[in-house]
């Protein structure tokens, strides 16, 4: 197997310049279960620390080429996860300080007898064991507060930018990776995609290479995660990283329900480091905590998608009784997101202002066709009676849970900034700001499209009604606003209006 997921036996190296004390200490140390190598100066030591993992380092303080306290800072330096201790036959209180700075655990002085040395050994190990200990609870404690943040949202965006981000920061991972299968019902998707990585930036365009998909799947079909080392992990990769020597390879599956949702990839290159137990069991734990929340994201976003249709479907249909009024609330929906991204709305109010652009209209279900068709001018009473619009709008998005806090917003669509308007007399900045966004997009609209008593206005001569009744009418903010957004909007605007568009908006 490719993969390691046992609590193997510590790794000691014992560094010293006679060969009498390596010889002793790696028999002794083997017969112990310990695994042991012997190195007899500093410089060889590091050397081999370069390309082997070790749990613990022996050594002597005064050697040839490099002696214990070099070493000792040198793998202070390199960051080397691995615990120290220093023998000598002349210790002093001087050196056993520096050696202590230098992240020593212990100082033993020659001759010593090798139960001693096993004791010292065996704290120092226990020692490093209740650090990883801690450092697993604390992991346990952050892996309550990232279950905690995937499912208090729906957001599909969120739970990967929260996966990913534990993830390089739980393993410390040069990268992590997210691919996601795209569901079944979006046959025109690739099976997979790059969600994000993270990580140090490089000028090559891959410089953490592209995980093979297909071969990940087959891999999982027979087992539960991958660990894998060096050249071994390029078969997972349809194109190898650049410039770069991976370390370690750690990937899990993301699961739900026996079906696979997906793969997240923690990627290092470290010199002489390896994905241990512990990352694995952790990555195992988070990928099915993120496969739930990514599952009920995504049923979500399904549900989200069928009722907006729903709506859309519902909106067409009112409009398709008018040809003159087809594709409006699409048109008005658009200038107004347009608009509302251009003021910097935050997420939660542009999705509102889009559903009130999408929505202002529909009361006019309740409107008599006699007076919703007229094609002069309305009666005072048949006015009277399209003004209801607003109210009958407001009253059936109150009956969805999800579309109330727009019903305010459609009420409103036809305030003016003047006090002058409808049902309520609002004022100013008392009408809701998306309300005014839809009436000078809804009058825009409406000015540049044919109607049966009069031609379509241009865009320019629409524009400057808007602004002849900024100030009255419409908020003089928002039509300056949509001033300034008009030029993009070229491919948007009405085919009456559009063919004079480029000719005309420049001169005003």
């Amino acid at each position: 197997m490719e993969y390691i997921y046992s609590q193997e036996s510590a790794r000691i190296l014992v560094v010293d310049d006679e060969r009498v004390i390596r010889d002793i200490l790696s028999d002794f140390l083997s017969s112990e279960g310990f695994r042991v190598t012997t190195m007899e100066d500093g410089q060889s030591a590091l050397e081999e620390l370069e390309t082997q993992p070790y749990d613990l380092v022996i050594t002597d303080l005064m050697m040839p080429r490099m002696g214990g306290i070099e070493l000792l800072e040198e793998i202070k330096r390199r960051k080397f996860s691995l615990i120290t201790i220093i023998m000598t036959g002349f210790g002093t209180v001087e050196t056993s300080i520096q050696a202590m700075k230098q992240g020593a655990h212990d100082y033993i002085l020659k001759p010593f007898k090798v139960d001693e040395m096993l004791q010292v050994i065996k704290r120092a190990l226990e020692k490093q064991r209740l650090e990883q200990e801690n450092i697993k609870l604390k992991e346990v404690m952050n892996l309550y507060k990232v279950s905690e943040a995937m499912t208090s949202t729906l957001s599909l965006d969120h739970i990967l930018h929260v996966v990913l981000e534990v993830t390089k920061s739980e393993l410390d991972a040069e990268a992590v990776s997210l691919i996601l299968a795209e569901p079944r019902d979006f046959d025109d998707q690739p099976v997979s995609y790059l969600v994000q990585t993270l990580g140090d930036q490089d000028t090559d365009e891959n410089p953490f290479g592209v995980i093979d998909y297909d071969v990940m799947l087959g891999y999982f079909a027979d087992n539960p995660f991958l660990v894998v080392s060096g050249p071994k992990a390029k078969r997972f990769f349809s194109s190898p990283p650049t410039r770069r020597y991976l370390s370690s390879l750690l990937s899990v599956p993301l699961k739900s329900r026996d079906q696979v949702l997906g793969i997240i990839n923690a990627y290092c290159y470290k010199k002489n480091y390896r994905y241990t137990d512990g990352h694995t069991k952790l990555l195992v734990i988070l990928a099915s905590r993120a496969a739930q929340a990514i599952e009920n994201a995504r049923l979500f976003e399904n549900l989200q998608r069928t009722f907006r249709e729903t709506i859309q479907g519902l909106v067409i249909t009112l409009e398709a009784k008018d040809k003159y009024t087809s594709g409006h609330s699409r048109r008005v929906t658009e200038y107004g997101v347009t608009i509302a991204k251009a003021l910097n709305f935050p997420p939660a109010e542009l999705e509102k202002m889009e559903w009130a652009g999408l929505l202002h209209d529909i009361g006019k279900i309740g409107i008599p066709d006699p007076v919703l068709h007229k094609g002069g001018a309305l009666s005072t009473a048949e006015a009277a009676k399209m003004a209801e619009h607003t109210i009958i709008g407001e009253r059936i998005l109150s009956h969805a849970e999800c579309l109330r806090p727009v019903a305010p917003l459609v009420r409103a669509a036809h305030e003016r900034w003047d006090g002058l308007g409808y049902p309520d007399g609002l004022e100013g900045e008392a009408i809701p700001l998306a309300s005014r966004i839809v009436f000078v997009c809804d009058a825009f609209h409406a000015m540049t499209s044919d109607r049966p008593y009069r031609q379509a206005l241009t865009a320019a001569e629409a524009l400057d009604e808007l602004r002849a009744q900024a100030g009255r009418q419409f908020d003089p903010r928002i039509v300056e606003a949509f001033a300034r957004i008009l030029p993009t909007l070229a491919g948007q605007l009405e085919p009456a209006s559009a063919l004079r568009h480029a000719s005309s908006v420049g001169a005003t």
